[in-house]
């Protein structure tokens, strides 16, 4: 018997496959799966775009650190709601607290964690909505989420459920008079959210008019203090990232410096500073930098950011220019100032005035140690101000704020220091009757017997900020 060419076999087994092909999708029609079968590419899994933030012993440590918190002062059950994912053009950026507790960047979730039982419960979608699009299963080809066992291993969290099944479970524990607890994110009793005409609620907000329109009878209590004494303090993994993210904001902010000169745009610096943030490993910049010159420098950045063309101006000859800028390195932010002659020189009240600022900063750092608080160092803050200067400062705080994974990270003023905690000194001078506006604003880092001030590579003497510019 002759043999069979190599080419009519292979026709045959192209043959046999394409058959077998015509019979899936004539199955997959019957069954309504067409966008599936014509999709290239396979589905996605979390594991294969997102890298782990932190170790799951990390995350498991902070979750019990809540529980044992929640049980101290009453118990109930702690609700951690992720962001819902929609973007309008941003990168995604998890909400805070979920982040931190669970390392996690899926959208439409919740964290519960249960004082009474000593567990976390994470209730997600079955499947990530953002991977999904039936018109373009090429470029949208799916992520599962609840049945992903990969992402079970980040978190580390007890339990998974579906985020279908919350309603339900948070009905049966308030029926059993379960207290609902939430982060408000500030201390106090826990708000009566209004929907405003005009705009909307934030995430928390949303979620309390929620739980108080679905579960009238259901007792809530505020979580703040309790997650805020944990942020407070930062691990040496935080730490680690946050010197990272302090580095890149100085040598932005020296990049810029070296441009500042007459004629120049606050734009022009706005984008070498971001430029360098990004080229040193910053994902993301925390807030719009504020870099303001002349005229602008006497607003907060909340008047000038009130209108869309006005942050461009030029800079002229015998201007200031500030710079309060940040970058986000790995989920975690800087927040640094300085100020810059236009012209390479300070004239003798903008110097005089500049160390009004500096010497204030310096005195409080200088005081900071474990067991002070906040409340103390606003008062060492103004001692060291002169009492004819004191109608120009910024704000009847501590002139400063702590930072972490946001500019804003909680604080208690009257929590003692301990090592670990990191936050700002920034003493504002706004001098409306001069037209002088100054500003410092380290980075301090609270350690076993004082302070480590993490943005001291970067000058604020006027001498050196003065050799900084060209």
């Amino acid at each position: 018997m002759n043999a069979i060419p190599a080419r009519r076999v292979a026709n045959r087994r192209l043959g046999r496959g394409l058959l077998a092909g015509s019979l899936l999708a004539a199955a997959a029609v019957a069954a309504g799966d067409v966008g599936r079968l014509l999709a290239q590419t396979p589905e996605q899994r979390y594991s294969d775009w997102v890298r782990p933030g932190f170790r799951p012993q990390e995350y498991e440590f902070r979750r019990n650190r809540i529980l044992d918190g929640l049980r101290a002062t009453g118990g109930g059950l702690l609700l951690v709601p992720s962001s819902d994912g929609i973007t309008h053009g941003e990168t995604f950026r998890q909400l805070e607290d979920f982040w931190y507790l669970t390392g996690l960047e899926v959208p439409r979730s919740m964290l519960v964690l249960d004082a009474r039982r000593d567990v976390s419960i994470l209730f997600m979608p079955q499947r990530d909505p953002r991977f999904e699009n039936p018109g373009r299963p090429n470029d949208f080809p799916g992520r599962p989420l609840l049945d992903d066992y990969q992402i079970r291993g980040i978190g580390g969290a007890d339990d998974y459920r579906d985020i279908a099944e919350l309603g339900g479970f948070l009905r049966e524990r308030v029926g059993a008079g379960e207290v609902l607890r939430v982060n408000t994110g500030v201390p106090g009793e826990v708000p009566d959210p209004v929907v405003p005409l005009v705009g909307s609620l934030d995430a928390t907000a949303s979620l309390i008019r929620r739980l108080r329109d679905d579960y009238p009878e259901a007792q809530l209590a505020n979580a703040f203090e309790i997650v805020a004494r944990l942020r407070m303090v930062k691990s040496p993994a935080e730490i680690m990232r946050m010197r990272r993210a302090a580095d890149a904001t100085m040598a932005g902010i020296r990049a810029a410096a070296d441009l500042v000169r007459p004629g120049v745009d606050e734009r022009t610096l706005q984008g070498e500073f971001e430029r360098i943030c990004r080229t040193s490993g910053a994902q993301s910049i925390p807030f719009t930098p504020i870099i303001k010159s002349g005229p602008n420098s006497l607003w907060p950045w909340r008047v000038l950011a009130a209108h869309y063309n006005r942050r461009n101006r030029r800079l002229e000859d015998g201007d200031l220019v500030i710079f309060d800028v940040g970058c986000e390195l790995n989920g975690y932010v800087s927040d640094v100032g300085r100020t810059f002659p236009a012209n390479g020189a300070f004239t003798e009240v903008q110097r005089e005035k500049l160390l009004v600022s500096t010497r204030a900063a310096e005195a409080v750092i200088a005081a900071v140690r474990p067991g002070v608080t906040l409340r103390e160092l606003t008062q060492v803050a103004y001692d060291a101000i002169p009492d004819e200067e004191e109608p120009y400062m910024q704000t009847p705080s501590f002139f400063g704020h702590h930072i972490g994974l946001s500019t804003g990270d909680p604080a208690l003023l009257d929590e003692p220091l301990a090592p670990g905690m990191v936050f700002t000194v920034e003493p504002w001078y706004y001098n409306h009757d001069l037209g002088v506006s100054v500003f410092v604003e380290e980075v301090v880092l609270v350690t076993e017997d004082g302070v480590e001030v993490l943005t001291d590579a970067l000058p604020r003497d006027p001498d050196a900020l003065e050799a900084l510019v060209p």
